[in-house]
């Protein structure tokens, strides 16, 4: 494995240990959630185990949930150190109550998709148009717009 006693790695090396590719690298570096590598001789990147370590928390952190601008928040307190206990708390109960509310929401919409699909009243072997579908659809202007939020992956 490349990087295990200080190797150096160029960025296809760094991707392939980490599992992401190589635009995700450069994009993690423009975003400075990647500290910009030295460059070799020939100008290709050259990484480290600590860039490694870098890729594989940032990766953790957004399977559990965590975007990427949260993550670029934590990364300066990691590096010095000053990342506690009662902190990391604190953002895993947020990240819970965020999911919570995500649920709720979620809900919600099967409810009104249920609603929805036990009022349909054409028949089966009809195509619908536009203006077919929406006649007569009842106008709720009281209720909120669901708010779903979807991380981005990268």
């Amino acid at each position: 494995m490349f990087g295990v006693y200080g190797e150096k790695m160029n960025i296809s090396e760094l991707a392939k240990v980490t599992g992401v590719t190589t635009d995700t690298l450069r994009y993690y570096e423009k975003q400075h959630l990647l500290d910009q590598p030295a460059r070799q001789g020939n100008g290709y990147r050259s990484y480290t185990d600590k860039d490694m370590q870098r890729v594989r928390f940032i990766r953790s952190a957004q399977l559990l949930g965590f975007s990427l601008a949260e993550i670029l928040e934590i990364i300066p307190k990691l590096v010095v150190g000053t990342f506690g206990r009662a902190e990391i708390e604190q953002r895993l109960m947020l990240k819970m109550s965020q999911i919570d509310q995500h649920i709720i929401e979620l809900q919600q919409l099967k409810k009104e998709l249920a609603i929805t699909f036990n009022s349909l009243t054409c028949s089966l072997d009809i195509a619908l148009t536009v203006t077919a579908s929406t006649r007569d659809a009842p106008v709720d202007n009281t209720q909120k717009p669901l708010s779903i939020k979807r991380n981005k992956r990268n």
